[in-house]
């Protein structure tokens, strides 16, 4: 069966599923292959539960409901691809090394106010979720917003292929994953690879001009650009309020209820796409007033005499910079900061985190505990620094007096599961 053929059969079906917990009635079952998994072993499981039909790339015992072709994950893509191409939906894609996800939830909230959206779930943004998110698309989608995610160099310009993006935005360049990108300038060249992919198809680039790597792009003939400088299209600056994120822009001050100044530029560049799009001023501020925070991203709660930060979704040397220099702006006292391990980081490991670790003896913080084996082989030694090589340490050490009061950060990569700490307090 040709990919024409099998798109066919998705607009006759309820969509595509690839878990089988999840089978939906009428849906497409595509049997994926993954290091700890092979989805050809449940494919029969899946029409039992309901999938119309089952996409599969090993022999199994005769069904005329199988659909047999070469590479499942490439016959996935392939349909993604012929489906992008199949609605001609306007598509907005980004990526970057910090703030993704967030900046696409805020993209989706205030392009929402005007128009029928769909955008990547959660952080969906690899080679499986950007297909699937093009494939959740329909006739009634008026504009498409895909997250792109990357740890190596091509994987943009692979996921562009497919998604054929008409407009996008970088929304920073940083020190994430340096172990497949070989180093910060292989992170520049990987993410640019957006950029590069729209400019050679004449399509639009959203640029930030207080990012003098995306100010480069600036004589490029399609940009929309803002920034805090009279240069841009768009002159935003930013601002912050009890902590919180927010901007000033068009003689009106909107503050959101993300913490950190990096936040700031995040709600900046959704302000930016908004105004392009033509919503409406008052709907765009009230779609980044009212926007909440969820899934351990930038999160604030409230207990007691405490403030606490939950951003353990994920962490690299450059948001942990950021999110530790803004909590040592913040006002309440004491300070504190419960951090995990940073991954992905290969032969750079040691000395990304050794160089955080003198980076918190000079800031305003109090207090700092470091979870993981990476960061107990710091040579950090300091009055306000405690070190476990695992959670399980310092759940064994753990003293609620240490913790009854201030502002408290919570951050690390999504390995360490730092969302444990919020049961201790």
């Amino acid at each position: 069966m040709n990919i024409p053929q099998l798109h066919e059969l998705f607009l006759k079906s309820s969509g595509i599923s690839t878990d089988t917990r999840k089978i939906k009635d009428d849906s497409i079952f595509f049997a994926l292959k993954g290091e700890n998994f092979n989805a050809n072993e449940f494919a029969a499981e899946a029409l039992q539960k309901g999938a119309a039909y089952a996409v599969i790339d090993e022999h199994l015992e005769e069904n005329n409901r199988f659909i047999k072709v070469e590479d499942s994950l490439k016959a996935l893509q392939e349909l993604a691809a012929f489906h992008r191409k199949y609605l001609k939906v306007p598509v907005l894609a980004l990526t970057g090394s910090n703030g993704k996800t967030t900046t696409k939830e805020l993209f989706n909230a205030v392009l929402s106010k005007k128009y029928r959206t769909v955008a990547t779930p959660g952080n969906l943004n690899n080679h499986i979720g950007v297909p699937l998110t093009l494939l959740s698309m329909n006739r009634e989608t008026e504009l498409g917003i895909v997250e792109m995610g990357a740890n190596h160099q091509k994987e943009i310009s692979f996921l562009c292929n497919i998604a054929l993006p008409d407009f996008g935005y970088i929304t920073n360049f940083g020190k994430a994953h340096l172990e497949g990108f070989g180093g910060v300038e292989g992170v520049i060249k990987g993410k640019k690879e957006l950029y590069q992919h729209l400019k050679s198809s004449d399509k639009m680039l959203f640029l930030n001009l207080d990012d003098p790597l995306q100010k480069e792009e600036q004589n490029y003939k399609k940009t929309f650009t803002f920034g805090n400088t009279t240069e841009a299209d768009l002159k935003i600056e930013l601002t912050s309020r009890d902590s919180f994120a927010g901007i000033k822009a068009e003689n009106q001050e909107i503050t959101g209820n993300l913490t950190g100044a990096y936040n700031s530029t995040n709600m900046a560049a959704a302000y930016a796409v908004g105004t392009y799009f033509k919503v409406p001023t008052e709907e765009i501020k009230k779609a980044l007033e009212d926007y909440l925070p969820q899934n351990n991203r930038s999160q604030i709660i409230l207990k007691d005499n405490r403030k606490i930060i939950m951003d353990a979704y994920n962490a690299n040397p450059s948001s942990m910079a950021a999110a530790l220099d803004n909590l040592s702006r913040m006002d309440m006292s004491p300070k504190i900061a419960i951090l995990g391990d940073m991954f992905e980081l290969g032969a750079m490991a040691a000395a990304e985190h050794e160089e955080l670790t003198e980076n918190y003896q000079k800031s305003h913080v109090d207090k700092v505990f470091l979870i993981g084996s990476n960061f107990a082989a710091t040579s950090v030694k300091s009055k306000k620094v405690r070190k476990f090589a695992t959670f399980e340490e310092f759940r064994a050490w753990y003293q609620p007096s240490e913790f009854n009061r201030g502002v408290i950060l919570i951050k690390g990569s999504r390995g360490m599961a730092l969302e444990r700490v919020l049961e201790l307090l």
